[in-house]
């Protein structure tokens, strides 16, 4: 992707602030009070000293400084209103830009969490870590940006354009000395703001590894610790906290030098003019007020082009942040809704047809994960998908759910095809029970109510009961209502899986998804989870992937699967006599046992 113009992505996040007209339009005018009354005070200075020091009056005096008061007081009441506003406008702009993003985010297809850092050139989001370090830490950048940074240069650029004015009309000869100094400025700021820029971006793409790389480490810390990798994980996250440092100075030293260079140009051009304008008080040609008075305008001119010249550094690195996000906001689903969608019928029977399916995963586009499968599966009938690992049964499951479309062919639903479907509409229809079931954080209520969000909690218990989970749900601390924390992961194996079966049986699907779903428990458990999957079974479509095939003998129908091919169908008893490779994964798993062998 090639980069976008920074003015250009500014812009766009601009659009954002449209809902709040009101509040900009009254930060625009106490930007306007504040920085003209910055500007009066400069005569007020030139009053105090021509007619109350040097003119020895102290009547002009008192009234000079009691304007001068005034004026402060102008000026406190509209900064502090000024920074309230644009406070206010920067968080709600980093708010709203965070719920759009994670909004359009759950629009995408699972695939595009998936996928890894692309090679060098190549912009990516690099997967769901480093995604997550764009909804915080890239939000929070332009949160610092309209929030702080803007408003200081808005105020700066009123400040120097009012300066130079009130310098002009004061002293137009001396004028010039200042103001040679601003072209000689903006050269150094357009020359190392781009590379602040680049800088930027590079920057931040570290600190997101960083928190992929920590995130990684701290969700499999049990894995971590068993195997003794707490040295090496130090080791390597070290390397790359010390490559965001370097890339993090690099750009510091970068806007280092723009500040400075910007302030050394400016400061000079004010001392040869406090030498100039010296030189013409002296000469009689210019009072002490006047020369004072000038130099207040000229340290504000000056004081805003460095001003502006450090925010030119802020610019950039928003910019770098808001490429990051507007990346992810232009990322377009690859599932997506036809423009009119077919409905399904209040109940639908649950036949399932696959046509001639075709299916390469995107980053291994020429090895086909399933390759020409043609299957009818009946309403109500409940098969088993076997095979080794790596056949495509997981790769059918997710196909049915639309994370992905094949290549060729297609799949139906009761005879309508699963594009022509409303994604969300088909996924209502289809309850999935995985090997590895994710629990979110909140309640043990809350994760069987995911099912159905509006379900009762004596629907909740009912589906609880159904799934078997009712006994050591009641024996959390306080029943459904005990907070799980991240991932449940207090719960054991069994428990969590009843969980997701409860939640399952809540939704009521007309088909059943099952992938390995009792594959990493205790035999205990595995008998008592595969009670409430009998149960849950009852009535619907039911695909289930089992490795053990004692769990999936009693099925309607086997069906055999090896390198992406549908190779037998059949009962586990034809099976063994017609599938050399059905009776290698049988003899691996059951002893030379009577029925066995008398198939033989």
């Amino acid at each position: 992707m090639t980069s976008r113009p920074h003015p250009r992505i500014l812009l766009r996040l601009l659009s954002l602030l449209r809902p709040y007209r009101i509040r900009l339009m009254l930060a625009a005018i106490a930007l306007l009070v504040a920085s003209g009354s910055v500007l009066l005070m400069g005569q007020g200075l030139k009053l105090v000293i021509d007619q109350g020091f040097i003119a020895e009056d102290a009547a002009r005096l008192n009234q000079a400084l009691l304007g001068l008061l005034v004026i402060v007081a102008l000026l406190a009441g509209a900064s502090a209103l000024r920074y309230y506003l644009v406070s206010w406008i920067g968080e709600r702009l980093a708010g709203d830009l965070r719920r759009q993003v994670f909004d359009h985010l759950l629009t995408l297809e699972p695939a595009f969490f998936e996928q890894e850092s692309a090679t060098a050139g190549n912009t990516s989001h690099g997967g769901a870590g480093e995604i997550q370090s764009r909804l915080t830490a890239d939000t929070s950048v332009l949160q610092s940006l309209f929030g702080s940074s803007l408003s200081v240069a808005l105020r700066n650029l009123l400040m120097l354009i009012g300066a130079v004015i009130m310098m002009v009309a004061t002293q137009p000869w001396l004028s010039a000395v200042v103001l040679l100094g601003i072209p000689a400025t903006l050269l150094p700021i357009l020359w190392y703001g781009r590379r602040v820029r680049r800088l930027s971006r590079s920057s931040q793409d570290q600190v997101a590894e960083l928190g992929r790389y920590a995130g990684e480490a701290l969700t499999g810390i049990r894995t971590l610790q068993a195997f003794g990798h707490e040295a090496i994980d130090r080791r390597e996250y070290a390397t790359r906290v010390e490559t965001a440092f370097s890339t993090a100075i690099h750009r510091t030293r970068q806007r280092a030098w723009l500040t400075g260079i910007a302030m050394l140009v400016v400061f000079t051009a004010v001392g040869l003019m406090l030498w100039q304008g010296g030189q013409a008080v002296l000469a009689g040609d210019m009072s002490a007020g006047e020369l004072s008075a000038f130099v207040f305008y000229a340290v504000l001119a000056a004081g805003g082009v460095a001003a502006l010249a450090e925010v030119a550094g802020d610019v950039q690195r928003a910019a770098g942040a808001a490429e990051r996000l507007l990346e992810l906001l232009d990322a377009r689903p690859t599932i997506t809704a036809p423009s009119a969608p077919q409905t399904l019928p209040g109940r639908i029977e649950g036949a399932i047809g696959i046509h001639g399916v075709r299916f390469a995963y995107p980053n291994r586009p020429d090895t086909p994960a399933l390759d020409g499968i043609d299957l009818q599966i009946r309403p109500g009938e409940r098969v088993a998908l076997v095979g080794p690992s790596g056949a495509g049964k997981s790769t059918l499951l997710h196909l049915l759910l639309r994370f992905y479309d094949p290549q060729s062919g297609y799949l139906t639903l009761d005879g309508i095809d699963l594009r022509g479907l409303d994604p969300h509409t088909l996924r209502t229809q289809l309850g999935l029970v995985s090997q590895e079931p994710v629990l979110f954080s909140g309640s043990a209520a809350d994760n069987i109510r995911y099912g159905n969000p509006e379900a009762s909690l004596q629907q909740v218990r009912e589906a609880a009961r159904d799934a078997n989970a009712l006994s050591f749900i009641e024996a959390l601390p306080h029943g459904f209502e005990t907070p799980l924390g991240p991932g449940g992961l207090q719960l054991s194996g069994g428990q969590r899986q009843r969980l997701a079966i409860a939640r399952a049986l809540l939704r009521d699907p007309r088909v059943l998804l099952l992938d390995e779903a009792t594959s990493a428990l205790d035999a205990e458990s595995e008998r008592v989870v595969q009670e409430a999957l009998d149960r849950l079974m009852q009535g619907r479509t039911s695909l289930v992937i089992a490795h053990r095939l004692a769990t999936v003998v009693a099925a309607d129908r086997l069906l055999v699967f090896d390198q992406g091919r549908l190779i037998a169908s059949g009962s586990h008893a034809s099976l063994l006599e017609s599938s050399a490779l059905y009776r290698q994964l049988a003899s691996l798993q059951f002893s030379a046992t009577a029925p066995i062998r008398e198939t033989k």
